[in-house]
C-alpha cells in the first residue's frame, strides 16, 4: 500500500513499519529502492531495549534541513539503528506490526527473527 508523508508519519507513531521505497540517489549496478524495518514509537525507543539493544538516543537538535520541505520523513532505522529520511515520493508499507502496551510482541519479533540475522541476511534486506 503506497503512503504519503502525513500518513506514514502517524503510522510510525504506533507501529513498527517494513516500507519500501524509491532511492534518492540511486547508485550504478544497485536497486533503484531500499527496504526498511523502522518506527518513531517511544514505546519501542525509550525503552530499556530501545537504548540498549537499539542504541536509540534521544535526538538533542534537530536537522539542519527541513525535511518535509523535501517529501522526507525521518524514522528510527530498526536494523541500521539510527534516523534515516524516507522519500515519500513512493513509499510502500510491506508490512505494519502495532505496538501497544510495552511492546512486548515487537521484542519476541526481534529476539526470535531480527536479532540472529546475520550482517549479510541484515545487507541482502535493505537491498530488496
Amino acid at each position: 500500500m503506497k503512503v504519503g508523508a502525513s500518513t506514514l508519519r502517524v503510522l510510525l507513531e504506533n507501529n513498527v513499519l517494513e516500507i519500501k521505497f524509491k532511492r534518492r540517489r540511486p547508485k550504478p549496478g544497485g536497486s533503484n529502492t531500499r527496504r526498511m524495518l523502522c518506527t518513531n514509537s517511544s514505546i519501542i525507543l525509550q525503552s530499556d531495549g530501545g537504548r540498549r539493544t537499539l542504541h536509540y538516543k534521544k535526538p538533542t537538535t534537530g536537522p539542519k534541513y527541513n525535511p518535509g520541505a523535501k517529501g522526507l520523513v525521518l524514522a528510527w532505522d530498526i536494523l541500521k539503528q539510527d534516523y534515516r529520511a524516507i522519500s515519500t515520493d513512493n513509499c510502500q508499507i510491506i508490512s505494519q506490526m502495532p505496538v501497544s502496551g510495552d511492546g512486548q510482541d515487537f521484542w519476541e519479533y526481534f529476539n526470535n527473527t531480527i536479532y540472529p540475522m546475520t550482517p549479510g541476511e541484515k545487507g541482502s534486506f535493505f537491498n530488496i
